[in-house]
């Protein structure tokens, strides 16, 4: 049997090439290696525990499991099973459906979606983040910081429901330009197609991807690449020019500035250096306030595009009426070529100067004279036409309210935030308290920590702290003046604490400040890892393997991999859930004798 590393490997050496047909992928779904690897990467997920249409978790995880879907495979009779709709909250107050797939279904989504990685990823072009290996919110941000320079305008692009819009048949045909296996394509139609059962009506899908299928965002990726492609293409055509015309008087400061250089270098007293060096300085003032080059000069042209998943933005350097046509042709080419609408209410035209929106940042271009002198020791205006980005009040008030720690009052027509108690964490214990504001303000700032304003997030700190200080008032039903003193260490607030071992321990509230970072703190945003690091023999996939119980000791036995969804729901009192709790894992590897025990309440 093959191993997945070099399976994938070999298919990743092909990737770049485009005329290159991908064949005989579906084979590669009966190693059963393929499916360990797999499960090795999302048991760890809480959502495994969440039941499917039928019933089923990744509880009892076995080699038989992976047995029988190969199998089913293999005379093509297998059938994803309908996924279960639900619903979660947006922030605007819509709901946001949801499908929750069985495990099995998610197992082998797993493993065609590592396949379609391998293929795609190098692919893809770079102007694309979302869903993607070492790539997040973050790096899409930072690209527009240092490609958008200069840029006069800004097209804010919105597809409208696009993963409830993505069309079977063009994606299918998609796939085929890269994949001639016909057997693989149809197992991803039969995904497709899948379904959804909501309030136990099944529904069909004729249209969209899998919703929230391990798959689906590959496939809208692969799907979108060819947005991607074009934009490429039209911004080739789009540019113009080598540089901006500079201006009349620019040019004319420039001739004066370089005399002045040149008496500089021949003078021979001292009074003629000195008056020379006073020349150069009042000619480098004066050229702060002309204009460099002409900023509508129609003989140059640049376009640039980023896009994360759906979301995606142009910086235009040219016309309004050059971001009008982009704008049109966009829109023909999602209608005629993907068969997507975009939305002219919400697809924007933007003045640079002006606050665009993209990933919950502010995004406008500087215009300042402020300047500072290069190595060269000339003093240049180093911060003009250079990207902003910045979080906005908007997003701290509406995530404050979302943590439901504010109210607002207005007074004389001017909104005033007020901290309050965090009623729902009233019964949590005092350590409890502490994490979860610590962890809401370390989520904050860790997103919004590239802004060029991220000392702003202060203002939120100062709400989530005092709203902490009423939360154990409330707890303990004093003021929180003596809250504060009560929890006083030193100049911070912490909570003190036993460990597993006894030994006492302090947990601070968020000290660290609020700087600007180049980078984000936490480089996997989207926490999807690069498929490569994950094939090494782990110990789950070595337990699972070794047919041994955990629990009695029996071996050469089936094993069944018993999951829970934390380990803090163990309480220790059965031998089994101290060996669980000693270990710190979430399985115990048993044999189903044991398992049959412990799902009945009688293994001690």
């Amino acid at each position: 049997m093959r191993n997945p590393q070099n399976v994938l490997i070999n298919l990743t050496k092909h990737s770049k090439d485009t005329n290159y047909k991908y064949e005989r992928l579906y084979r590669i779904l009966f190693n059963e290696n393929m499916y360990l690897t797999a499960y090795q990467e999302i048991y760890a997920n809480e959502g495994n525990m969440t039941k499917g249409t039928d019933n089923k978790t990744i509880d009892g995880m076995s080699l038989e499991r992976i047995e029988k879907i190969i199998n089913s495979l293999k005379d093509e009779s297998y059938q994803p099973k309908p996924s279960r709709r639900t619903y979660i909250s947006k922030k605007n107050g819509k709901k946001r459906p949801l499908g929750i797939p069985s495990f099995e279904d998610k197992l082998l989504q797993q493993v065609i979606k590592m396949i379609l990685e391998a293929i795609y990823e190098e692919y893809f072009e770079d102007c694309s983040h979302g869903f993607r290996p070492d790539k997040s919110c973050h790096t899409a941000l930072i690209k527009i910081q240092t490609t958008f320079t200069g840029s006069k305008w800004f097209i804010e692009g919105d597809i409208k429901g696009f993963f409830d819009n993505i069309n079977h048949n063009v994606l299918i045909d998609m796939l085929r330009e890269r994949i001639n296996d016909e057997r693989f394509i149809r197992l991803i139609r039969k995904f497709l197609n899948a379904g959804y059962v909501e309030d136990w009506i099944f529904n069909k899908t004729y249209s969209g991807t899998p919703q929230g299928g391990i798959i689906s965002p590959i496939l809208a990726n692969i799907y979108l690449d060819k947005l991607d492609k074009y934009m490429k293409e039209y911004a080739e055509n789009f540019k113009k020019g080598k540089r901006r015309k500079r201006t009349a008087e620019y040019r004319q400061d420039e001739i004066m500035l370089k005399k002045a250089r040149d008496i500089l270098t021949k003078a021979d007293t001292e009074e003629k250096r000195n008056i020379a060096v006073k020349t150069i300085r009042q000619f480098e003032k004066e050229r702060f306030d002309i204009p460099h080059s002409e900023p509508m000069d129609s003989d140059y042209k640049r376009l640039t595009y980023v896009r994360y998943a759906d979301d995606w933005i142009c910086g235009v350097i040219g016309s309004k009426e050059d971001c009008r046509k982009i704008k049109e042709d966009i829109k023909n080419f999602l209608y005629e070529k993907l068969h997507l609408e975009l939305s002219d209410e919400k697809t924007l035209i933007t003045n640079a100067k002006d606050r665009a929106k993209f990933l919950s940042y502010n995004i406008y271009i500087r215009k300042t004279n402020l300047a500072k002198r290069d190595k060269a020791g000339r003093l240049v205006r180093n911060y003009t036409g250079r990207v902003v980005l910045e979080v906005s009040t908007e997003s701290m008030r509406n995530k404050l309210l979302d943590c439901r720690v504010m109210k607002i009052t207005t007074h004389r027509g001017k909104e005033i935030w007020k901290p309050k108690a965090k009623y729902s964490l009233k019964d949590c214990d005092d350590l409890e308290i502490l994490d979860y504001f610590n962890s809401e303000i370390r989520g904050f700032y860790n997103y919004y920590c590239i802004a060029n304003n991220s000392s702003i997030i202060n203002s939120f700190k100062y709400i989530m702290e005092y709203s902490m200080y009423k939360t154990y008032a409330t707890k303990y039903r004093t003021q929180k003046s003596k809250i504060i003193k009560k929890y006083r260490i030193n100049k911070d607030f912490g909570v003190k604490y036993k460990n597993s071992r006894g030994i006492e321990k302090v947990r601070l509230f968020y000290n660290k400040g609020f700087k600007r970072q180049k980078k984000s703190l936490n480089q996997n945003v989207d926490n999807i890892p690069y498929f490569i690091k994950y094939f090494s023999s782990t110990s789950l996939i070595d337990r699972l393997k070794a047919g041994k119980c955990e629990y009695c000791g029996k071996e050469n036995t089936k094993i069944e991999i018993h999951h829970i969804r934390k380990l803090k729901d163990l309480t220790g009192k059965s031998f089994w859930e101290r060996l669980m709790i000693s270990r710190r894992r979430k399985t115990i590897a048993l044999c189903l004798e044991c398992h049959k025990k412990l799902h009945c309440g009688k293994l001690d």
